[in-house]
């Protein structure tokens, strides 16, 4: 296994590279990486998202025990929808209550895989070979949106708000995920602890398949939907989505937009 992680250095530059003994090796690109020769602390270094996805595809109703406790049959295609990548935050960022909003918002611990390779029409073996790794998503969620209209369910709208999709700490490749588990914690209090071999469709399964509805690019995330445990995180309250092998995920939801303080998105400080 190997971990890699995007950062901010001192002068705004954003870096990317294999993390190993406190340093950064810089490397550019995710479809096969070239190291760039550069070595750098990561003392120096303000951690961002680990990538810079162009768009992230959510994943609903994809594991057995939550479709079973929700009385849902198991879908024969992934079922998703899209989060802007403005919703991209990284650990450690403030998750901020929208101003016009103050109903529930709720968590959701997740699987995340990263595209290093683009993908159009493939096969579940040219899927997993498109895997760059893995990471960890918090798929935040306003859901007193979703049914507001009672014509038309605003899912995209009250997944897709700024700092509504956390990802980090880390990309890791070659993650045997089949053995691990999502333990998310609510201020220290365990809420999640679910195993991801109890996914409908696996990774190389949902690659290869939403690859038929629309073009991968490298960079580009799965979130690879929720089980059991999902519940609302009040303001002030933190959220820790672990996962051993990748880390510990970690965001604040915040009472309201700082105007004052910079956001930090995937694609660097806005």
């Amino acid at each position: 296994m190997e971990t890699w992680m995007r950062l901010m250095a001192s002068d705004g530059s954003i870096v990317f590279g294999r993390v190993e003994n406190g340093y950064l090796h810089e490397y550019e690109g995710l479809d096969q990486p070239v190291p760039t020769g550069a070595v750098l602390s990561l003392r120096a270094l303000t951690p961002l998202a680990p990538c810079a996805p162009g768009k992230v595809i959510a994943l609903w109703n994809n594991f057995h025990a939550l479709a079973a406790k929700l009385e849902k049959p198991v879908p024969s295609h992934p079922l998703f929808l899209i989060k802007p990548a403005a919703s991209v935050i990284g650990s450690a960022e403030s998750i901020r209550r929208p101003a016009h909003y103050a109903g529930k918002i709720v968590f959701e611990g997740e699987l995340g895989i990263v595209i290093g390779k683009r993908c159009r029409d493939v096969s579940v073996k040219e899927a997993e070979a498109a895997i760059f790794g893995y990471t960890i998503v918090n798929d935040v969620t306003a859901a007193g949106l979703i049914t507001e209209n009672p014509h038309f369910p605003q899912w995209c709208r009250a997944k897709g708000f700024d700092t509504f999709c956390c990802l980090g700490p880390a990309i890791v490749s070659g993650f045997a995920w089949q053995r691990a588990r999502v333990v998310t914690r609510l201020d220290g209090v365990e809420r999640q602890n679910y195993p991801l071999d109890d996914m409908v469709f696996s990774p190389a399964q949902q690659v290869s398949l939403i690859s038929q509805d629309l073009t991968l690019e490298p960079g580009d995330v799965i979130a690879c939907g929720t089980s059991l445990g999902v519940g609302s995180i009040v303001d002030g309250a933190t959220v820790d989505v672990t996962i051993e092998g990748i880390g510990t995920l970690s965001n604040t939801l915040a009472a309201t937009c700082v105007e004052d303080e910079p956001l930090i998105t995937a694609h660097g400080v806005a």
